[in-house]
């Protein structure tokens, strides 16, 4: 059956859903739980991502969050661009994974801000694209040692990168609302920098539980 053959809407609409329920995969949560870690929205800044988890002092586990994170949002989107789906399918199905790792329905809708799930959304979109993005976050990370901080320069920096070297498409819309988003979760973090109170990566949180789980 040739999937581009039907209807873009009714493509656009499931291939969203089943990103949506890959995104919603919380790897933080399923990562640490193998790990016997305590669960990652219990401690540190309680955002289920790869740098709090970090924080836990287990960079395995982290490195697997970071990982599969990463791989929920790229995975989907690699799919639709090798079966040849139009390009609002695509964005659809990118942002499906996104929110699912936003607001996962697996996990009680408590998900994370989403910084290494966008990256692979962005790989899958263009190599290039999520190349200079990651680039740019890597830049402002070894510099300040702040994640946060180097997260919402990505972000501002993104939809730049894809207007100058892919131009304005639907991909575009994508990149501005995954943007957004992304600055939106970032608040209480944006506060943090501003007071100095915002902490670093690898600095360990204050005595984590251990799960009993």
């Amino acid at each position: 059956m040739n999937l581009s053959s039907l209807d873009p809407v009714v493509l656009a609409a499931g291939g969203a859903v089943i990103a949506y329920l890959i995104g919603s995969l919380s790897f933080a949560v399923i990562v640490s739980r193998l790990f016997g870690l305590a669960d990652p929205r219990s401690y540190g800044s309680g955002n289920p991502g790869a740098t709090n988890v970090l924080r836990s002092g287990n960079k395995a586990a982290a490195i697997l969050t970071l990982v599969f994170d990463a791989l929920k949002g790229y995975i989907p989107v690699a799919i639709a661009v090798q079966m040849g789906l139009d390009v609002t399918v695509v964005t659809a199905i990118g942002l499906g994974a996104f929110l699912g790792h936003l607001w996962p329905v697996f996990f009680k809708f408590e998900g994370g801000k989403g910084v290494a799930t966008a990256a692979g959304v962005l790989l899958g979109f263009a190599g290039g694209l999520g190349g200079l993005v990651l680039l740019t976050w890597l830049a402002v990370a070894v510099i300040t040692r702040y994640s946060s901080l180097a997260a919402l320069i990505a972000s501002l920096a993104a939809p730049a990168i894809q207007v100058l070297g892919w131009g304005l498409s639907v991909q575009t819309i994508g990149v501005v609302v995954m943007s957004a988003l992304l600055i939106w979760r970032h608040e209480a973090n944006i506060r943090k920098l501003i007071a100095g109170q915002e902490s670093k990566i690898g600095q360990k949180a204050s005595a984590p539980p251990v799960s009993k789980a």
